[in-house]
């Protein structure tokens, strides 16, 4: 892997970090108050899970497994 392409990699495993933690506080943020509307907690929950996936995705290119 080339260093751009590793950079650009890490770049977007801390953006998607960021991203992940922002959805966390918005979701405990928005079920702290009384009258939540739960669909749009479900909506947040699951965005959330989709950027878990892309995070592990992402460390996959950046950290591969290799069996020796």
């Amino acid at each position: 892997m080339k260093n751009q392409e590793e950079r650009e990699l890490r770049a977007e495993l801390e953006r998607l970090r960021q991203e992940h933690r922002d959805l966390d506080a918005a979701i405990d943020a928005l079920m702290a108050t009384s009258g939540y509307d739960r669909l749009q907690v479900q909506r947040l929950k699951k965005r959330k899970l989709q950027i878990r996936d892309r995070i592990a995705e992402t460390e996959d290119k950046l950290f591969p497994d290799i069996i020796a």
